[in-house]
């Protein structure tokens, strides 16, 4: 039988602190290959931080965590390779200057360049320009974006997009490079209820499917493995996480979240 395609995610006493407090502490998890993960939590307590610690984007400061099997922060170089990011204010956004065919162009071309193999980039042009074009059709059908209900089609400037379609863009973009973990952050924000509800179907999909999904969120759904951060949640932890106050909790959250855009 073939290994499950998505990667484990496993965590304990998992904890990130910038210079004025904690961004989070605390976090324990262990979560097989194809689950759905959310991160749920008051805005500013620390949840884009857990979320970018476990893809590798920036590096913890107390406990371990596993992702993939590549053990964190020691591994997140390799963890970057297996895990693709949809887009977090300041560290990796959709260009709203561009129209959804040319952000699935420049997405398939970064995926590309950055992992695709030496014997993948030496084919004819042809061939490169059917595999792309392949790929980006597979990840738009697992996303649920279908161009020809746009305003413009694949023209539709990434601007004038809803927030679902936004959403269902950056999923496409991400399963470009066929990772084993799929992160998303801020998944419910301004959306309706009945879109909430789409968004996390989408996401149980692609879970079902075998990509491990981690997502952001204020409130989660009853079926997600759940982890929670801000400091009510840290001060159950039995030791001093308790003693930060909800601003040094933003502050430290800030201060990471800015660290890592200027990486």
């Amino acid at each position: 039988m073939d290994s499950p395609h998505g990667a484990a995610v496993k965590a304990e006493n998992f904890g990130l602190k910038g210079p004025r407090g904690w961004a989070f502490r605390g976090i324990g998890v262990d979560a097989a290959p194809g689950s759905l993960i959310a991160v749920e939590g008051p805005s500013g307590s620390g949840r884009t931080c857990l979320l970018l610690a476990l893809t590798g984007r920036m590096k913890a400061t107390e406990g371990h965590a596993e992702t993939g099997g590549h053990r964190l922060p020691k591994r997140m170089t390799a963890v970057r390779r297996i895990a693709a990011l949809g887009p977090v204010n300041g560290v990796n956004e959709l260009d709203q200057a561009l129209t959804v065919a040319e952000q699935l162009r420049e997405g398939a071309l970064l995926q590309r360049r950055y992992e695709g193999s030496v014997r993948a980039l030496l084919r004819p042009r042809e061939e490169r320009s059917a595999a792309t074009a392949a790929r980006i059709d597979a990840a738009l059908a697992a996303a649920g974006l279908d161009l020809a209900t746009l305003p413009k089609g694949a023209r539709t400037s990434v601007r004038d997009l809803e927030r679902l379609e936004s959403v269902r863009l950056s999923v496409a973009i991400a399963l470009l490079g066929a990772p084993r973990l799929l992160a998303l952050d801020d998944l419910d924000l301004k959306l309706s209820d009945a879109e909430r509800e789409q968004a996390w179907a989408l996401l149980r999909g692609i879970a079902a499917a075998g990509t491990t999904v981690l997502a952001v969120c204020s409130e989660a759904p009853a079926d997600a493995t759940v982890l929670r951060t801000g400091p009510a949640d840290a001060s159950s932890t039995g030791d001093d996480a308790g003693t930060d106050n909800d601003t040094e909790d933003t502050k430290g959250a800030d201060d990471a979240l800015a660290e890592a855009g200027r990486a």
